[in-house]
């Protein structure tokens, strides 16, 4: 990797443009169009936004709210998370201070479902995403941060091909509590080999008729059979 960057120029803005997979649909986040999908795929589980600033909520009101509060947030661009057969929602995630200068964004506020979590729609979101940033705009680094008490996304992070970079203490206070804030990144140059893994674990030739995976994605990381 060299450090010679005179060629660089500033990227194009990350945008919320819809994005479509095997398995899923992602679109533009509308806090109205979208709410009653949402509410019941996202609405009613509070575990689901321990670590989210906002919720959980008393009503699809309250979530539509907590929607319009995410698309008024002037750095995010924020999607809708569809099943792309039965168009069925599944959750939201949204790019968050992207800064097109360095050719850096971040994926975050990310609520799934509990019907959603482990699927392979949830997995090829993260890799819509990630292509995006990288092959579409070619950007430099992408990063995923987190409560550093939530062991679930720290996992996922890693699983998904980011490298943890540290953690910062008392970085911020989230609903009258300290959060320790978890880093983990990823750079241009590490995104063809992850990119790899992505399209060999989403094949379906890695899924039995069951839809049971073959081979997880970690495995086709290391390289094991």
């Amino acid at each position: 990797m060299s450090n010679d960057l005179s060629g660089w120029t500033t990227r194009q803005p990350v945008t919320n443009a819809p994005m479509s997979g095997r398995y899923v649909e992602l679109q533009p986040l509308d806090p109205k169009a979208h709410a009653d999908a949402l509410w019941a795929a996202i609405g009613t589980p509070a575990d689901l936004w321990t670590y989210i600033p906002i919720g959980p909520f008393a009503d699809k009101a309250g979530l539509e709210a907590g929607l319009e509060w995410i698309v008024a947030q002037p750095t995010w661009d924020s999607f809708a998370i569809f099943d792309g057969a039965g168009g069925e929602g599944c959750g939201t995630a949204s790019y968050l201070r992207t800064d097109a200068a360095n050719g850096c964004t971040e994926i975050g506020f990310i609520v799934y479902g509990e019907r959603f979590q482990r699927t392979q729609g949830a997995t090829e979101a993260q890799f819509l995403f990630a292509r995006r940033v990288f092959d579409e705009l070619g950007y430099r680094r992408y990063e995923w941060k987190c409560n550093a008490l939530n062991e679930a996304s720290k996992r996922a992070a890693v699983r998904l091909g980011f490298t943890y970079e540290g953690t910062f203490r008392q970085h911020m206070v989230v609903k009258g509590q300290n959060r320790d804030t978890a880093w983990f990144a990823m750079l241009d140059h590490e995104w063809p080999a992850i990119k790899a893994r992505f399209e060999a674990w989403l094949d379906p030739a890695n899924f039995d008729s069951a839809g049971q995976q073959k081979k997880r994605l970690d495995e086709i990381q290391e390289g094991r059979s």
